[in-house]
């Protein structure tokens, strides 16, 4: 049996789960963003104790990158290192974009040309990333501003998009679309795909290990 630990702060939302397998087994959510450092290990102690299993019983842990909240990409990032490094256990790291991306392609397959996932960054600027419909990444993860839009996103007919920005917008920038405008991780599919990471050794060095972030860092003096 093989438990992979599963971190995502990277939102508004807090979450760990647990897998077995490939299959989720157990999962907390806390919508306390600010209180991401003082409950995200709690969390991970109470999972374990629901599915009765140690922290040794973890075959790996596996981490959401990003993009999103500097803040909570950075607490999600040093739990993992941290228990990576006590534990003697591999780190996976998962980009936001990509498990979007690959939700969606589980759910419609061949059924759209491409799936492009746009997030809102700030105001006028985005990450994207597209992947065609074998889900070959077609764009890397990326920061865009929006006059830039419509050049890197190839106008195709059948064209899935996950995006968390205004329907308008995006309906104006990119033309036939479908729009999904739900961009939470599902928990069981990114249970799955990351126990097919972990069978291919997908792993990354967690001391070096950084979060997706990006876009530059802006700081006020």
């Amino acid at each position: 049996m093989k438990y992979l630990l599963h971190i995502d702060t990277s939102t508004n939302t807090g979450v760990v789960a647990i897998g077995r397998n490939g299959i989720l087994l157990a999962y907390r959510i806390t919508e306390e963003q600010r209180n991401h450092a003082s409950t995200i290990n709690i969390m991970i102690n109470d999972l374990l104790s629901e599915v009765k299993i140690s922290f040794e019983e973890i075959a790996a842990i596996v981490v959401c990158g990003g993009p999103g909240s500097y803040t909570g990409l950075r607490i999600g990032m040093a739990t993992a290192k941290g228990l990576c490094y006590a534990l003697d256990k591999p780190t996976i790291l998962d980009n936001r974009l990509d498990l979007l991306a690959y939700q969606a392609y589980a759910q419609h397959g061949k059924t759209y040309s491409q799936y492009i996932v746009l997030l809102t960054a700030r105001e006028k600027e985005y990450f994207i990333s597209i992947y065609n419909n074998d889900f070959i990444c077609t764009l890397p993860p990326q920061h865009i501003e929006q006059k830039n839009l419509s050049e890197l996103a190839e106008q195709k007919e059948n064209t899935y998009i996950i995006t968390d920005g205004n329907e308008q917008t995006v309906s104006h920038l990119i033309n036939n679309t479908m729009l999904d405008l739900n961009v939470r991780i599902d928990l069981p599919i990114w249970i799955f795909y990351s126990f097919e990471e972990y069978n291919c050794n997908k792993t990354v060095n967690s001391l070096t290990a950084e979060p997706f972030y990006l876009k530059q860092v802006y700081t006020h003096k």
